[in-house]
């Protein structure tokens, strides 16, 4: 806790446990206001692999090129001997940004499930970094929607949200973010976070000229209040 306490520093003043206590409210109000009937995939191979699809592309084309992927190779096993060129083919035809490189990932992650882990999904952060394309973001996501595991994806809106919000420092990195978010809010919450701060980033707190009259978290957010600048948070 101390490490993690001492990482960076705020640009105010708030004790542990207020923040605490503070951060509990925000997430509470979060998941009111963002509510999902269903938070899994239920399926971990098609969570990983949407998930390499999703980098650095708009959900609609995820959601698309997702698609398409799984209904030409439904299975693990149709990836794992899939053509590489026939992959990359699909997703360039889809508007898949990196597409060579996601294509490339896709197939070598199939084939080493089905090779290292009986064509099971590993269910631990460990492991699944060390598959192609996945790192500790895509991880998370993995165990979170794909397994229904307490964490919390740390992609660019929980990032900036969570500075934004006081609730990790402005120069804090990616992960000690989602160290302070599991150290901040209950276990049992932490499931919630990325999708309701996702939601909230997309329609209210967007990366430029975000809507702060009309946001509900205003009262509890110090950015609203001037205490935090996006020019604090850049410099990350």
């Amino acid at each position: 806790m101390e490490k993690v306490k001492s990482s960076g520093s705020f640009t105010f003043n708030e004790s542990w446990e207020e923040k605490k206590e503070r951060a509990l409210k925000i997430v509470k109000k979060l998941i009111e206001i963002y509510p999902r009937e269903r938070l899994l995939h239920g399926d971990p191979f098609f969570t990983l692999v949407r998930c390499i699809i999703s980098q650095r592309n708009k959900d609609e084309t995820t959601d698309k090129a997702s698609e398409a992927l799984f209904r030409k190779y439904p299975t693990i096993h149709d990836l794992a001997n899939a053509r590489v060129e026939d992959v990359q083919k699909l997703l360039k035809e889809n508007g898949v940004g990196l597409w060579k490189n996601k294509g490339k990932w896709i197939v070598e992650c199939s084939r080493i499930i089905l090779e290292k882990y009986s064509g099971k999904v590993p269910d631990t952060l460990e492991e699944l970094v060390k598959l192609p394309g996945i790192g500790r973001k895509c991880a998370n996501i993995v165990l979170a929607y794909g397994f229904g595991y307490p964490a919390i994806p740390v992609d660019t809106h929980v990032n900036r949200i969570s500075k934004r919000l006081g609730l990790a420092p402005p120069k804090a990195s990616p992960e000690k973010v989602e160290e302070y978010l599991m150290e901040l809010i209950p276990k049992g919450l932490w499931i919630y976070v990325n999708h309701a701060m996702v939601d909230h980033g997309k329609a209210i707190c967007r990366p430029i000229s975000p809507k702060c009259d009309k946001c509900p978290l205003r009262a509890l957010c110090p950015y609203a209040k001037g205490l935090i600048s996006d020019e604090e948070i850049r410099k990350t």
